[in-house]
């Protein structure tokens, strides 16, 4: 006598369709967090690469690359945004970022200017001025911040003074704010020891880490295994009890 009893080819089915799909979820999220390694990786890299002209990448930027360039032009330097969701410091603090007029380009460059530190107070840092006349600026031309469900709505078009703070930072809202168009990436400026920004910048995966996809993966693979286990104890023979004569 086996120890199970045949199943039915319903829950067979059912059964082998569950755990191939669980394993394929499980499969795709290995995947993924091997994709995201491979960017942190390349956006690393991109600290060290040789710089390019701004005008060869601004419209239309490698994909999955993030080049260091150089742009000249002017701030807007009236026009100043504040990002408030600090992730340097247990302070807060701001990530500023500034427009940007290249030369002889009628879109703006949004420039990460780096992080402010708080002052364990819910003021924003003192923002020094930005000079106005021409600059030369260098860094990286990466993605802007992730976006995310702004409660209230659209938070720069409720304020009338500048700097506009949000805690997310939509390039769409911004380019509104502007009534200009925006290029696509942001301008992440490369450290400068005599500036009073944190330029210590890094590529926004915060929602979605290498991590927690691997943590997925775990997880499809347990109910692959439970849905075994489920369909083995289902069907396991009942031992009968022995009766007395």
């Amino acid at each position: 006598m086996g120890l199970m009893r045949r199943p039915a080819w319903w829950s067979v089915l059912l059964t082998v369709a569950g755990v191939l799909v669980f394993i394929r979820l499980g499969i795709w999220q290995l995947h993924r967090a091997d994709y995201k390694d491979e960017l942190l990786r390349r956006y690393a890299a991109a600290a060290s690469a040789p710089v390019q002209a701004f005008d060869a990448v601004a419209g239309q930027p490698p994909l999955d690359a993030y080049p260091r360039v150089r742009v000249q032009g002017r701030y807007l330097a009236d026009r100043l945004y504040l990002l408030d969701n600090p992730k340097h410091d247990s302070l807060g603090g701001v990530e500023a970022y500034a427009p940007f007029q290249p030369m002889n380009q009628h879109k703006l460059l949004l420039v990460d200017l780096g992080f402010l530190p708080g002052n364990g107070t819910d003021k924003a840092p003192q923002l020094p001025p930005l000079p106005t006349n021409v600059q030369t600026l260098q860094g990286t031309y990466q993605p802007p911040p992730g976006t995310g469900l702004e409660l209230g709505g659209n938070a720069l078009a409720q304020q009338t003074q500048w700097p506009k703070t949000s805690i997310y930072l939509d390039l769409g809202q911004v380019a509104k704010d502007l009534h200009a168009a925006l290029y696509p990436r942001v301008l992440a400026l490369d450290p400068d020891p005599s500036a009073i920004y944190v330029r210590v910048h890094a590529l926004d995966l915060s929602s979605m880490p290498p991590a927690r996809h691997r943590a997925y993966a775990f997880q499809w693979f347990t109910f692959a295994v439970a849905a075994v286990v489920m369909f083995v104890v289902l069907h396991r023979r009942k031992p009968r009890l022995k009766r007395d004569d």
